[in-house]
This record gives C-alpha cells, structure tokens and sequence, in this order.
C-alpha cells in the first residue's frame, strides 16, 4: 500500500469518526430537552395519567399538548369545565396544557412559561428540567416562587 493511500484512509477515517461523534452528540443534546412524547405519573397513585406532547415553535417557545389519557377509568368530566381561559368547557384531550417557556442561558432548564392543571383549571408558572440523560422530566409547577409549588417527573415516551 502506497503511502498516498495510506493517507486518503486514514483521512477518510478521521472524517467518518467525527461525523459519527457529531451524530451522537446531536442526538445527546435533542435527548436533553423537553421536545417528544411524554408519559405524566399521578402525584397519589403512581400510576401514568396521559401523554403530552412537546413541541416548539420558530420562536422557540414551548407548546405542550395532551394525547392521550391512559386512566384506567375515563376522567367523569372529559372538559376543563374549571378552566377559565379560552379552554373552559374544551376536551382535555388535545388541549394545549404547556404554553410558552425558553430554555434558560447556558442551562438545561426551560422556564417562563405556564402550565394548566386541567382537573382543577389553574394555571401555574412552568419550570421544566430533563434528568437522567434525558429519560425523564422534571416539571415544576408554581405560584409566585419555584418553590412554592410541586415537582411531578414525567418519562420520555418518544
């Protein structure tokens, strides 16, 4: 083998290892965000409750919307009857419970955005936190200050 393509292969090498590297890292960094498919836990029974779906606009603000109920027992009031905003009396399902919310400078948290509690119609300010390489999702709600407020940890679906 000539010395000429000893080079051309280890340069073709080299370039194939940092694409892969880049790769991996790109997919490392979606994985640390809120963006996908995510399975809610119920605070008292442990049990999962629906799947929202996060998304982001061109802005890059947050928009969250429920899926799918995975209740064992169907809610007896499918609507946010106590929502008091342009969602009373809609389905919980396919509403936009996530609103608004910007990734923080240089963290991997997203904050600035709401979050609605459709079985009680309130409103909270948004705090969202990827843990666990990304598996799962720590979503602060709160009135005021974040620590007035509770911590629910959702699991990546998608």
């Amino acid at each position: 083998m000539s010395t000429h393509t000893f080079n051309r292969k280890h340069t073709m090498n080299r370039i194939t290892l940092g694409l892969a590297l880049s790769l991996l890292t790109a997919v490392a960094q979606a994985q640390m965000s809120p963006l996908g498919l995510w399975r809610s836990i119920d605070d008292e029974t442990k049990q999962a409750k629906a799947e929202i779906r996060i998304s982001q606009n061109a802005s890059g603000a947050l928009s969250g919307v429920v899926e799918r109920s995975l209740l064992a027992t169907p809610s007896a009031e499918p609507n946010c009857n106590l929502c008091t905003d342009d969602r009373k009396d809609k389905p919980k399902i396919g509403m936009e419970i996530i609103r608004g919310g910007q990734q923080a400078d240089g963290k991997l948290v997203w904050e600035g955005g709401k979050i609605l509690d459709p079985e009680n119609g309130k409103n909270y300010s948004l705090r969202l936190t990827p843990i666990e390489g990304g598996k799962k999702l720590e979503v602060r709600g709160y009135i005021g200050a974040p620590m007035l407020g509770r911590t629910q940890t959702w699991i990546r679906v998608q």
